[in-house]
């Protein structure tokens, strides 16, 4: 119970102070579940693209973090490329975890982090070694998924 209230309280929050390019979509019956549309940002391999994020509140929220996970496919050296699209994102780590932490910030620092990849908190370490040894492969390669998979 005190997870949903706390999830209707961040997503108040987020409807009364939006982030630009940053759509939260809901069930009312269950709001333990967003989907979460992120606009690839201008001079970014990501721009044009559309992204489609699912955050999932457990029932021990906000003293547990919620799961963050990307259905498009995107080639980031912080996001898995599997089904799965997990993140790899310090602040949501269990050891880094604050129930303080409002959704405001995890999503400003999707946000980010698709702007500002952090390869030394790679989940998929070969696009992070690209990333940093050969930036202009990597960004070539993020334009080409981003047309493939994000393109509305």
């Amino acid at each position: 119970m005190a997870a949903q209230k706390r999830s209707i309280k961040e997503l108040t929050m987020l409807n009364n102070d939006p982030i630009d390019g940053v759509e939260i979509d809901h069930d009312d019956k269950d709001m333990l579940t967003w989907k979460i549309t992120i606009t690839g940002l201008e001079e970014t391999p990501y721009e044009g693209g559309t992204f489609i994020l699912h955050v999932t509140f457990p029932n021990d929220y906000p003293f547990k973090a919620p799961v963050l996970s990307f259905k498009t496919k995107i080639y980031h050296p912080n996001i898995s490329n599997d089904d799965k699209g997990s993140m790899c994102l310090g602040l949501l780590r269990p050891d880094s975890w604050k129930p303080s932490t409002r959704m405001t910030t995890v999503l400003a620092f999707v946000k980010q982090i698709l702007t500002t990849p952090e390869p030394d908190e790679a989940i998929e370490v070969n696009i992070a070694k690209e990333f940093k040894d050969n930036n202009k492969e990597f960004t070539k390669k993020a334009k080409e998924w981003t047309k493939k998979y994000a393109k509305r």
